[in-house]
């Protein structure tokens, strides 16, 4: 769809996505177990949204409607109500605020984008300044109690069953029906790991920021006791490796979004600030477990409906942001938005076309496999990815050429939930 309204990203910023493997993350063998803990839900969500108004200088009175996604709070910190945190939150910002109207919203791992959609409608309805975070702790339990825990972003009675990592192994059946139809071999699926590593090593706040440049070929390639085939279920076991997938990262992004009539009151321009063009968002029925494993169909609908109402194509992208929470995601990902033709994916991310010095650089601060995913984050950090992008603030990782559209693509479950959002520059 067209924004009703004009729609500008004022702004944002990150937390560190922080878990496993990096240097600040408290576990057992960290010099610092048992002095510290780790940020609670509630100090990440704070903590973007405080650096968020400081970075882009809006007093925090000026907001007229809060959205945070999030996921899974009630499990992973047994917190819920999330729409009342955040406006706990604002009012230790600025004790004036009161009665704010603040909502949380919930899709999976599409929460974050579905929170921006959400924003972008309230700005249609007559809203001008919009704040919108997503957050997610999820290094509260085992990887195995977690992993139950995600799996109720699909359809839990049905697909659980499949392995007790649900969601890794729903994408291993995604990536052997791959490699069945186009005979595609190990280092090619293996590209897009390689490059979400490299491309971590760039971002300061990237999970595996530490370790990203250590990732090679070899390894990316190939199972290992470093790198195992990790699922139970013998059909799919051999198509996904521990680097294949995203890691289990806790953190929090937080953007504003306003009019045009907001950017006057906020006292800026929008001569360096992005407009929205045009999104997308499609819920499929979560109970269609028996989905093409060949195709992100969903995904490529909300493209289609996002390219329109922007009136872009495919060929218009310079830089992208897309949800690669497998290995394989990514590739499909590149089908499904028109970049790849159809069993082309893997090839083209393995051409270098998507590195940050590419033709069109894709997840160029380490995508969800190298910047991290915390769930409910990942759509809001994926929106504002692309305007730093396009406004040249992303540091080592800033791609060098001018760039003046992007696209994100969030998704939720097994394709079952997708936004696709088109942003420029003028």
């Amino acid at each position: 769809m067209k924004p009703a309204r004009e729609v500008f990203v004022v702004g944002g910023a990150h937390t560190p996505f922080i878990g496993k493997h990096h240097p600040d993350f408290i576990w057992k063998g960290h010099p610092e177990f048992g002095r510290r803990e780790n940020p609670t839900l509630e100090e990440h969500l704070a903590a973007a949204v405080r650096e968020t108004f400081s970075t882009t200088g809006v007093d925090a009175s000026l907001i007229d409607r809060a959205f945070v996604g999030n996921f899974a709070g009630e499990c992973f910190a047994n917190q819920g109500h999330l729409g009342a945190m955040l406006a706990g939150v604002l009012r230790d910002i600025d004790p004036a605020i009161e009665g704010l109207p603040a909502a949380r919203v919930e899709a999976a791992c599409a929460s974050g984008g579905v929170a921006i959609v959400y924003a972008i409608e309230a700005i249609a309805a007559g809203a001008d300044i919009v704040l919108v975070a997503g957050a997610e702790v999820q290094t509260t339990v085992s990887a195995r109690e977690g992993a139950d825990y995600l799996a109720r972003a699909g359809y839990y009675e049905a697909q659980r069953p499949i392995d007790p990592f649900t969601f890794p192994c729903l994408f291993a059946r995604r990536a052997q029906a791959y490699r069945a139809a186009y005979g595609i071999d190990d280092e090619t699926l293996a590209a897009p790991v390689l490059k979400a590593h490299r491309n971590a090593a760039k971002n300061p706040l990237a999970h595996l920021s530490a370790v990203g440049a250590s990732m090679d070929l070899e390894r990316a390639s190939r199972s290992s006791d470093a790198n195992p085939n990790f699922l139970e279920n013998e059909d799919y076991r051999d198509h996904l490796r521990l680097s294949d997938c995203s890691p289990v990262s806790d953190g929090a992004s937080a953007l504003i979004l306003a009019s045009r009539e907001g950017i006057t009151k906020i006292g800026t321009s929008t001569d360096s600030v992005p407009a929205i063009d045009g999104y997308a968002l499609i819920a499929a029925p979560l109970q269609n477990v028996d989905t093409d494993p060949l195709r992100l169909e969903n995904i490529a609908a909300a493209a289609k409906i996002a390219y329109a109402s922007s009136g872009t194509s495919a060929a218009s992208i310079d830089v992208a942001e897309v949800h690669d929470c497998f290995s394989i995601a990514e590739v499909e990902i590149m089908e499904a938005l028109g970049f790849a033709a159809e069993g082309e994916g893997a090839a083209y991310i393995a051409s270098g076309a998507t590195a940050v010095d590419g033709e069109r650089p894709v997840n160029t601060g380490g995508g969800l496999i190298g910047f991290g995913h915390p769930v409910g984050a990942t759509g809001v950090k994926q929106v504002l990815e692309v305007a730093r992008q396009l406004r040249g603030d992303c540091g080592e990782y800033q791609v060098a050429r001018d760039v003046r559209v992007g696209l994100s693509a969030n998704m939720g479950g097994d394709d079952r939930t997708a936004v696709v959002v088109v942003q420029s520059l003028d």
